[in-house]
């Protein structure tokens, strides 16, 4: 194999070029493969929500947002607990039975589905087709409730009903109970939407 003599100018422009290169790949390459990672703000999308709940009175609700969903906090009154047993008989699905892995926490698959009789989570949106319900608290006859109505929230959309418990009344468009999130308390006024206490 014969010697060829190689320009020097040359090589030093072929090594040059090929480095520019590299680093030309490598600074494409960082922020395509760093797109892949969840933004800031994605990731404060999917955090727990921490709530003080300390001002919230009777008959009060508050919404937070969490994963970009409203979830409403309600404190019930003793009447308003009183009437959620009277009413089984009248719901699709009293006991949260239906699909309660993925609606209705452990701990809140109860009458009230809540950890504390007089606190009310749940997930502001209709599960028939995404709409989010109005809370209707007053009891009585108003437009487009029974004549008997107890208090809860009425979907305007195509007219679900759901009691104080979030729960659907029968004969209703909303195939399920409303969501209830996961949650926990971290004292008696401090409320953490998004995660729970683990077995």
């Amino acid at each position: 194999m014969s010697d060829i003599p190689i320009d020097p100018e040359k090589r030093t422009w072929l090594i040059a070029s090929g480095c520019a290169g590299v680093v030309g790949g490598v600074a494409t390459a960082v922020p395509f493969v760093s797109s892949f990672q969840p933004s800031e703000r994605a990731k404060a999308a999917g955090a727990a929500v921490e709530v003080d709940i300390s001002a919230l009175r009777p008959g009060e609700k508050l919404t937070v947002e969490w994963r970009g969903k409203p979830v409403w906090i309600v404190r019930r009154t003793p009447e308003q607990l009183a009437e959620l047993p009277k009413l089984d008989a009248q719901l699709a699905d009293p006991e949260s039975k239906r699909k309660p892995a993925e609606l209705t926490p452990e701990y809140a698959r109860n009458e009230a589905r809540s950890i504390k009789p007089e606190i009310f989570v749940g997930v502001g949106i209709c599960p028939h087709l995404g709409c989010s319900p109005s809370e209707r608290f007053q009891p009585g006859a108003q437009p487009s409730l029974p004549d008997d109505w107890k208090g809860g929230f009425l979907c305007p959309c195509h007219g679900s009903t759901f009691d104080m418990a979030g729960r659907v009344y029968k004969n209703k468009p909303s195939p399920d109970n409303l969501e209830v999130p996961p949650h926990m308390y971290l004292s008696d006024t401090r409320l953490l939407i998004g995660e729970e206490k683990k077995a």
